[in-house]
């Protein structure tokens, strides 16, 4: 006596044998297989119900398949791409913990103290060609302390430094800029010197925490030391 198999569980069979090698890869395929099947019950059902006077041609239902191989497609595609992303992003990290514990220049005010020296340290972008530059040296409650003046300038980054010996405060040095060209303002960007001390990913975007504190990004480091 011969037993007949239906094809709805070998279909089964064959699905619960595929979902049991891999579960990542068993969803995409899936989903892939679940919207090629909805697609040809649709189809089946339009072919079923089609008026008998005017039915589908043979470029509508061309059409109609090479849609959902279309979308099939850029299912597998997207897939193909977030596995690559993910990879690009463990790759970046592990580049990343190559600059822990390194010093690196990043936007800020706050100048670099080293006391045994008793200098300050510091630098800045300037935008454009300026008659005059000059850095004022703030505490932490914004009083002038002194002045480092750096004359005219071209386009470009400066260091400076400051005298510390006899700075005896507390809190952080600060640091404002002042670039003009005659009568006109010139931009400008201050730059900090900190340390890296930790690096993390945050939503697929390289985060190194500095030492002060602060965070930046990878594009955010203008320079390392």
């Amino acid at each position: 006596m011969t037993t007949a198999i239906s094809s709805t569980s070998a279909t089964s069979g064959v699905n619960n044998t595929a979902a049991s090698s891999s579960s990542t890869s068993s969803v995409n395929a899936n989903d892939a297989a679940g919207s090629q099947d909805r697609f040809l019950k649709l189809l089946v059902a339009q072919l079923n119900n089609q008026d008998p006077m005017n039915p589908m041609d043979n470029a509508q239902m061309t059409s109609q398949i090479a849609q959902i191989n279309t979308v099939t497609g850029i299912e597998k595609l997207n897939t193909t791409v977030q596995g690559m992303v993910d990879q690009f992003s463990s790759q970046q990290l592990m580049q990343g913990t190559a600059l822990v514990g390194h010093q690196v220049l990043v936007e800020g005010n706050t100048m670099a103290l080293d006391t045994k020296a008793g200098k300050a340290y510091g630098a800045l972008d300037v935008d454009g060609a300026a008659t005059s530059v000059k850095v004022q040296v703030l505490d932490a409650n914004s009083k002038e302390l002194g002045v480092v003046d750096l004359g005219a300038v071209e386009q470009g980054r400066y260091n400076f430094e400051w005298d510390a010996s006899q700075y005896k405060g507390d809190g952080p040095l600060k640091f404002k800029v002042l670039a003009t060209n005659g009568d006109t303002a010139v931009a400008s960007t201050p730059l900090t010197i900190d340390k890296v001390s930790s690096v993390s990913l945050s939503k697929g975007v390289l985060q190194l925490d500095l030492a002060s504190g602060g965070t930046t990004t990878q594009t955010g480091i203008k320079a390392i030391l």
